[in-house]
């Protein structure tokens, strides 16, 4: 399905949980705040990306919802790797801070964190904040994208990154996006960061342009208006 092209995201709040964001970068064009949490705990406003990834997810994001209210929410400083705690952190700022999405374009296999972060999506999704995060990759489950509430993402190479697909796994609702980020003139997309990643930034894009002007409030009310969107 493709999105319709006169929906962009005006409205919708989305915090990109990642490694913070270089605002000025073109394909970004400015975000409308932000937030740093540190591996020790504190709490910073230095959102400055300083490792690339979360700016090509921003941009990604931008460019499929141009209009949505992007917040950087920094978790990773040096390195693409953290502590639990500033994860949990994150995303329990997006619950008190009124965001309609929170885009993690991360993960982890270790299951021994489930309980911390089911309290964590438990408290943003009463909060009316949609976690999109990677279900799985390469057939790994990834925690929190394969707790329930939160919008599950699965990589889809056949989907142009304009596109998305809605399947059902084991009864469960899954949103299938494009591996590839936003293109850079003259770089071949394979060697351009790709992965699930980008998947979930898609997908976050797509559904910020389907709940432009919606009030939504669960995973499942999502995935009923995107396939609203499909029937068309």
């Amino acid at each position: 399905m493709t999105a319709d092209s006169r929906q962009t995201g005006r409205g919708v709040r989305i915090a990109i949980i990642d490694s913070g964001v270089h605002a000025e970068h073109p394909h970004v064009n400015g975000v409308a705040g932000g937030v740093a949490f540190g591996a020790d705990g504190r709490v910073h406003d230095d959102f400055v990306d300083r490792l690339g990834h979360g700016t090509a997810v921003t941009a990604a994001i931008r460019d499929l919802a141009p209009a949505a209210e992007l917040f950087a929410v920094k978790i990773f400083d040096r390195q693409l790797s953290t502590r639990i705690g500033p994860l949990v952190a994150a995303l329990e700022w997006a619950a008190r801070n009124g965001m309609h999405l929170a885009n993690l374009s991360l993960g982890t296999p270790r299951r021994e964190h489930e309980t911390a972060l089911r309290a964590a999506v438990d408290l943003a999704t009463a909060a009316g904040a949609l976690i999109v995060a990677a279900r799985d990759d390469e057939g790994v489950p990834y925690l929190p994208g394969s707790l329930p509430g939160v919008v599950p993402v699965q990589v889809d190479w056949t989907c142009a990154r304009h596109d998305w697909r809605v399947v059902s796994i084991d009864g469960v609702s899954v949103l299938r996006a494009s591996g590839l980020p936003r293109e850079i003139p003259g770089v071949p997309p394979s060697r351009n960061l790709h992965g699930v990643s980008f998947a979930v930034a898609n997908a976050t894009g797509h559904l910020a342009r389907a709940l432009e002007g919606a009030d939504v409030r669960s995973a499942a009310a999502a995935f009923r208006l995107l396939q609203i969107g499909e029937r068309r």
